[in-house]
């Protein structure tokens, strides 16, 4: 879907439907007539549209000398309510500063480029095209932010209910938590070194004012990328946390039912020894019967009491 929007003196960011000089264009889950029809429009590299539509570009910056056109790719979060498993994860998003125009494309509708309008429609206008960049930037910054915390929301809630019941479910949704940790981890990475390299290219022709506020940019994303590694590393303890908590409980298990093995074998084997076809004590006793299964459960007994003094109950 292709989106226009132009800047409104005394009013800020509005969709327009109008495509050229000054707008910004941005395109989520496009089809080809509309990447073909920005292509032809702001006369850009074919690639610099449809390389941010795979989902394993990595963060990077490409410059085309010939169109004056800069490419930025960075991994942005992405809530996907869809999938039940991994509900966190990032996808690639590119920022195209054109010749006279922003344009941004992803093959998916993430938080960013929906919200944007509605948080930043007084800031900048498209036609200062380096702080417009930079200012999806960091609102991309901010949606990891964001994230974040929903994610440190979601494992307290399962902490509380691993207290409660070691269960299956909670524990793969402990395990799905950490996997969007290692996406976040990964992607704020490479995004922070992708923002440190756009700040030492002075090819861009980037004003002090702006590179200023890319140097806000490159604190918020090492704030991002410093909380995500906090969380993760909070993730990763609970998870070998729980696991040594099943295995000494599954220890544990194992120690009482071989306890009450144990006991249970003792009275057996007097009766097993009993039954044999040959001459024993008190075979002839008229209350051998008694004897002899009292003897069981007095070393039966024995038993408990020894196991008990060792903690085997």
């Amino acid at each position: 879907m292709l989106t226009i929007h132009r800047w409104i003196t005394g009013v800020g960011i509005r969709e327009s439907g109008e495509l050229g000089a000054g707008c910004w264009a941005n395109l989520s889950e496009p089809t080809p007539d509309e990447l073909t029809l920005v292509t032809q429009t702001f006369h850009l590299a074919p690639t610099f549209l449809t390389d941010p539509l795979d989902k394993d570009e990595r963060a990077r910056i490409e410059i085309d000398e010939d169109t004056n056109a800069t490419l930025i790719v960075l991994r942005v979060p992405f809530h996907d309510t869809s999938l039940e498993s991994i509900p966190y994860i990032t996808v690639p998003l590119g920022i195209i500063i054109a010749a006279d125009a922003v344009i941004t494309v992803c093959a998916r509708r993430t938080a960013l480029t929906t919200e944007f309008t509605d948080q930043m429609r007084r800031v900048c206008p498209p036609t200062e095209r380096h702080r417009f960049a930079f200012q999806l930037l960091l609102y991309a910054a901010i949606i990891f932010l964001r994230y974040l915390r929903e994610i440190s929301q979601h494992a307290d809630q399962i902490e509380q209910n691993l207290h409660q019941a070691l269960r299956n479910e909670t524990l793969i949704a402990l395990l799905d938590l950490q996997k969007s940790m290692v996406f976040f981890t990964t992607s704020l990475t490479a995004n922070e070194m992708m923002v440190g390299r756009l700040a030492h290219m002075r090819q861009l022709g980037i004003s002090e004012t702006d590179l200023d506020f890319l140097d806000d940019v490159d604190i918020e994303f090492r704030q991002a990328l410093e909380m995500a590694t906090i969380h993760s590393n909070i993730l990763t303890g609970m998870m070998n946390a729980y696991a040594s908590v099943i295995s000494n409980n599954l220890n544990r298990v194992m120690k009482f039912l071989t306890a009450i093995t144990t006991v249970l074998m003792l009275p057996t084997l007097v009766a097993s020894i009993y039954g044999m076809n040959i001459i024993l004590p008190f075979q002839h006793h008229p209350h051998a019967f008694a004897i002899t299964m009292g003897m069981a459960f007095m070393i039966s007994l024995l038993t408990v009491l020894l196991f008990i003094r060792r903690k085997m109950f």
